[in-house]
């Protein structure tokens, strides 16, 4: 019966419409695992938030080794490598294979033992406030090392796998690593002794499966890994030097993630969950609209630009533009509108107090703001990609991450001296007589931050392609105007639906929510059909009968 799955999961999918619809589907699956994930969390942990955020501050040092050194070896670097030594030759490749994973072996091996021996130190710059917790927090810190290692190895043969297109493989990977946390939150924390380690040690399990889940296959191909000695540098030096820009810039929100948490754990007991449960939330519709464009739109503009035509490549960067805020604008409003809502249905049970939802809603709308920046940022950063520009969006995106810490930072200061900001604040989200509300501050930071770095890039990008942003306008205020009086009818119904349904009852908040949120995306479209918006008829018509053309992009692997 194991052979059975791991040949069935091993399939060559051939069919762009069969591949479209499974990494499409898998995708929507894992997102909606993450959120299970994340309401288990909070169900059996709300009551006693520093618990979380000792797991949650666990990862920081575990995450950074993932974004500096194992996300170097992507999907998206290592592919055209692959492909080209595959075509050669199959020995050739696997001579490929060897070099560069003894490398990286090497690499993230080293790194990972010496994190393990500063744990301590570096947990004390890291997490001062965490002195009487220091034992459970390094422990956890060093089992969830492991967690890099594995996800490295994971980037690394998912290259083999896309290569010989088993997208089944790479699709339901994600969601093995979120099985492994659950099971680590159902299974390993109730057992005595274990506790909340038995959450990291769900990391780690559900890190090895995604990477265990690729090996069959590699395998099978004769292609899997091993250490070869002495190590090809020359090799390993120039997959790098291909890959040290793009990981740095794709990965700088994470950068600017990583001391805002460490920012957090100096606030009040709990922010750090907050935090992260909000972030994790606002996640969700910026995989889905602004990372499926920019990587749906790379393709095409790389092909456009290197054929020579300026006019065809501005005119696609108009066309995802416009489609990005299509999708993005509204989704923001209801964000904001629906947040109460929101939180409650995912998080707002178990032991999640009405005081967690609340502080969490605000926050998520706080970060929401930073849905229109990042989305457009992801598409203006691929757009200098296929230009084979990677020096002007390393500098923006590395501006940006800096000013995103420097403007929370100020912003925390601020908040606690300032008390007409804070009274303006707490009173606008509803906060007031809420504990911790300045944790609001670091998602705020991060908002304006990210609005900076699309700023930038809007004005580098419009300083070359004068045409570029007098096509955006008419359509901007379209979506804008509708959205504002999509998400007016929104709220107004919800006052409507609260009285009929109730707020008590997981059903009742979600029935006046999913209700008040169709009556207002109807008088959206409605009132963008009367103002003829263009958008608007192209979606139609593709999810009328177009969608089995799509060709198949794969999940970016940063966002992991």
């Amino acid at each position: 019966m194991v052979k059975r799955f791991f040949n069935f999961i091993g399939k060559e999918i051939g069919g762009l419409h069969e591949a479209a619809y499974l990494l499409g589907g898998f995708a929507i699956f894992s997102q909606v695992l993450a959120l299970v994930r994340d309401r288990l969390l909070a169900y059996k942990f709300g009551e006693m938030l520093h618990s979380l955020d000792i797991y949650y501050a666990a990862f920081r040092i575990p995450d950074f080794i993932f974004v500096a050194i194992a996300s170097m070896v992507s999907i998206s670097v290592l592919i055209p490598f692959l492909m080209e030594k595959i075509d050669s030759s199959e020995k050739e490749a696997k001579a490929f294979i060897d070099a560069v994973f003894s490398a990286f072996f090497l690499v993230i091996g080293s790194v990972a033992i010496v994190a393990w021996i500063f744990t301590p130190f570096l947990l004390k710059v890291l997490f001062p406030s965490f002195s009487k917790d220091f034992p459970t927090l390094i422990s956890m810190t060093r089992i969830m090392l492991l967690s890099p290692i594995f996800l490295g190895f994971s980037n690394f043969l998912a290259s083999i796998t896309q290569v010989y297109k088993r997208f089944f493989i790479y699709a339901i990977s994600p969601l093995f690593y979120n099985l492994g946390i659950i099971f680590g939150a159902l299974f390993l924390y109730p057992i005595p002794g274990v506790g909340i380690k038995g959450l990291a040690w769900g990391v780690a399990i559900g890190a090895f499966l995604h990477f265990f889940i690729q090996v069959p296959f590699v395998w099978h191909k004769s292609l899997f890994p091993r250490l070869h000695f002495p190590i090809n540098f020359k090799t390993a030096k120039k997959v790098m030097l291909i890959s040290l820009p793009r990981t740095i810039t794709i990965s700088s929100n994470e950068i600017a993630e990583f001391f805002l948490v460490v920012l957090a754990g100096t606030l009040t007991g709990g922010a750090i969950s907050i935090f992260n449960f909000s972030w994790n939330l606002q996640s969700v519709p910026l995989s889905i609209i602004g990372v499926s464009y920019s990587l749906a739109a790379f393709p095409v503009l790389t092909r456009l630009f290197t054929s020579g035509d300026t006019k065809k490549f501005v005119e696609q960067m108009v066309v995802s533009t416009k489609h990005i805020l299509f999708w993005s604008v509204p989704a923001m409003v209801l964000f904001i509108v629906l947040r109460a809502q929101i939180v409650r249905v995912i998080l707002g049970s178990g032991h999640f107090t009405w005081a967690d939802t609340r502080l969490t809603a605000a926050a998520l709308a706080m970060f929401t703001f930073s849905l229109i920046p990042q989305s457009l940022t992801g598409l203006f950063v691929r757009a200098y990609y296929s230009r084979g520009d990677t020096r002007k969006p390393l500098l923006m995106n590395m501006f940006s991450a800096f000013c995103i810490i420097a403007f929370s930072y100020i912003l925390v200061r601020v908040f606690n001296q300032v008390a007409f900001f804070r009274y303006f604040i707490e009173n606008l989200f509803r906060v007031d007589d809420v504990q911790g509300s300045v944790v609001l501050m670091l998602p705020l930071g991060f908002s304006l931050g990210a609005f900076v770095n699309m700023v930038l890039h809007w004005v580098a990008f419009n300083r070359e392609f004068k045409s570029y942003t007098p096509s955006i306008v008419r359509p901007l205020f379209q979506i804008l105007s509708s959205s504002i009086i999509m998400g007016g009818v929104t709220y107004w119904f919800l006052g409507v639906f609260s009285l009929r349904f109730g707020e008590d009852t997981f059903v009742g908040v979600f029935m006046q929510a999913f209700l008040a949120g169709c009556i207002g995306i109807a008088i959206g479209i409605f009132l963008l059909k009367l103002m003829g918006n263009k958008e608007l008829s192209v979606i139609a018509r593709t999810l009328h009968g177009k969608i089995w053309k799509a060709k198949v992009i794969p999940p970016d692997p940063t966002g992991l």
